[in-house]
């Protein structure tokens, strides 16, 4: 019996009498409770007699029966099992530890959760070159609260610098709105956790869109964790940055995050769990470069040419796309092979010819589509006559868009609908229309189907009238080819291109709105914000020297032309995006420094 006993409390009393069985403690001196329990229920002879050796244990855990003591196993089960049990003892945090999440354990939670070691840490991620390789400590939210609090307390912001058309300029004031918010674009040199904590106080619900381009931990890429919990490593560093960007993020607003195949599955279900799997938004798989190849021999199977691009919303009830640049550039689709030939006539009347016809007519060939015309176009345009023909047609499509059409056969039309399309099938080659009365909506009908022009689908990108498609999952238009050089830097691993990162920022922001980037890398997300009118915080804590996002910066922004009389700047970034958006230099930002320690 374990001496000075008597004025314990229950709790405590029953833990230095079950210590005194040295098949329950540990190496480190502490209580097992996973074996106490165990030998509970196989009713353990020795454990009972150590329960029966103390009075007030025995009566609490013993029943009388005809001057018998009956062990009840599961009054004492209960109790060892209880969350209070052990309150003050490591062993309490040590059985919670990967256990729980959100302060719940699996069982309470009721969804499908991602359960990895050291989940419950923190990884404060220091590498600051990319061949570093770290093993760091991984603070645990319970046992290192303390070491929490003050990582993640506010830290200066030191070495401030304004970059301007006129070269470097020291920081005097910082622009703010009304509410008192910063107005700047500001590049943040240090590690990414820390200044987000830092941020989140000035910056908390003020964030549109968040992308970023992590590491895919490939083994060949900057995560230079190369220890035995990589992958643990990449999710608990992960989890730690989503979850404050969070914070940073305004109701309606989203987040893209590039990845590979290597960690997306993983990663999916981390975001579920950050950002709720209902307000998962979409997955878009982007086509990085060409099958082409013969690279079969030294990798056998296929060969993987796409990324992912996840989004999720804050909200999803509340974040929108930006609908007009929901639209790509559409080739000429043949199926628009109609044009009606007398357009200013009632559409009873209308009649119609092949587009194929007006190019064999101003090239003095016959109309009808036999082996003669193609030996004709063959002598005229050689072995590429359809490629020619193709490109000519399309062309007399975009010059009559306005009659020029396509039929199709609708999907459960509306009876209106439908018994016009019955009438044209009985008026061989005549135009009916179909009119609701219910509305001013009238189709056209021809043979069976319905009238579509070509110039329906036009749409304006880019200050141009377009024939336009919608936007899908599989984003297979935007050539990864030629991109090393944009911005004039370089990157080892990962650069995107800006036309990807322009698509991005414009289909989920609108001009003015705020946009951060806390895996900065070469400063692509930064650098197309700038072209493109959005306020952009960027966080970089690797050293990419010559190749830095401030270098890159400084050459979208330019210098200011020597007597100029308005204020041109030269030598600007005049690749990726540039010319598409008429980028013509000009702007500023504020380059600062975390100083981690106050």
């Amino acid at each position: 019996m374990p001496e000075n006993n008597l004025t314990k409390p229950f709790n405590e009393k029953l833990i230095d009498l079950l210590k005194t069985d040295s098949r329950f403690v540990d190496d480190e001196g502490e209580l097992i409770k996973a074996a106490v329990i165990d030998r509970a229920w196989k009713i353990d002879r020795d454990l009972v007699k150590l329960l029966l050796f103390e009075p007030e244990i025995k009566k609490k855990f013993f029943d009388e029966i005809e001057r018998h003591w009956i062990f009840n196993i599961n009054t004492f089960i209960e109790y060892i099992s209880d969350k209070n049990f052990l309150a003050n003892s490591y062993t309490r945090f040590r059985n919670k530890v990967g256990l729980n999440i959100g302060g719940k354990f699996l069982r309470e939670r009721g969804e499908v959760s991602l359960v990895w070691p050291y989940k419950d840490c923190v990884l404060e991620g220091g590498q600051t070159k990319e061949e570093e390789k770290r093993k760091e400590i991984f603070f645990n939210e319970i046992l290192a609260q303390d070491e929490i609090d003050r990582l993640f307390d506010p830290k200066v912001l030191t070495s401030f610098k304004r970059y301007t058309p006129d070269g470097e300029e020291e920081v005097t004031e910082i622009r703010r709105d009304e509410d008192g918010t910063i107005k700047e674009n500001l590049i943040i040199k240090g590690n990414n956790l820390l200044a987000l904590h830092t941020l989140k106080t000035q910056f908390r619900g003020k964030v549109k869109l968040i992308y970023i381009d992590p590491p895919y931990n490939t083994g060949e890429d900057e995560f230079g964790y190369n220890d035995n919990f990589n992958h643990s490593s990449w999710l608990t560093f992960l989890r730690n940055r989503l979850e404050v960007a969070k914070e940073l993020l305004s109701d309606d607003a989203m987040v893209f995050i590039n990845i590979d195949d290597n960690e997306q599955s993983y990663l999916s279900v981390l975001c579920d769990e950050i950002f709720r799997r209902e307000n998962r938004y979409d997955k878009v798989a982007v086509k990085t470069s060409s099958s082409q190849g013969g690279f079969g021999d030294v990798n056998p199977g296929l060969i993987s040419n796409t990324e992912n691009i996840l989004i999720y919303a804050k909200s999803k009830d509340k974040a929108l796309y930006n609908k007009d640049k929901l639209y790509i550039k559409k080739e000429y689709d043949e199926n628009y092979r109609f044009i009606i030939k007398n357009i200013d006539d009632k559409p009873e009347s209308w009649e119609f010819e092949n587009l194929n016809n007006l190019v064999y007519r101003e090239n003095n060939i016959p109309e009808s589509y036999n082996a003669q015309t193609w030996r004709k176009l063959k002598d005229l345009w050689g072995e590429k006559w359809k490629e020619r023909r193709y490109l000519r047609k399309a062309e007399l499509a975009d010059k009559y868009r306005e009659k020029v059409f396509r039929t199709f056969n609708p999907n459960r039309p509306a009876d209106y609908l439908k018994k016009a399309l019955n009438e044209s099938k009985k008026k061989k080659n005549k135009v009916v229309r179909a009119i609701s009365s219910a509305s001013d909506k009238h189709k056209l009908c021809l043979n069976g189907e319905v009238i579509i022009f070509y110039s329906s689908i036009y749409k304006k990108i880019d200050g141009k009238l377009l024939p336009a498609t919608m936007l899908s999952t599989f984003w297979g238009d935007i050539s990864w080819e030629g991109i090393s050089g944009e911005g004039g830097v370089k990157l080892r691993n990962g650069k995107k291109p800006e036309k990807l990162l322009r698509r991005i920022i414009e289909i989920a922001s609108t001009e003015g709105d705020l946009v951060c980037d806390f895996q900065l890398g070469s400063g692509t997300a930064c650098a197309v914000a700038h072209k493109i009118g959005r306020q952009y915080i960027g966080i970089e804590q690797l050293d990419y020297g010559k190749n830095d996002s401030v270098v890159r910066l400084q050459n979208v922004i330019g210098k200011r032309k020597e007597d100029s009389l308005i204020e041109e700047c030269e030598d600007y970034d005049k690749s990726g995006i540039s010319r598409a958006v008429n980028w013509q230099g000009g702007g500023d930002f504020i380059y600062c420094e975390l100083m981690k320690y106050n």
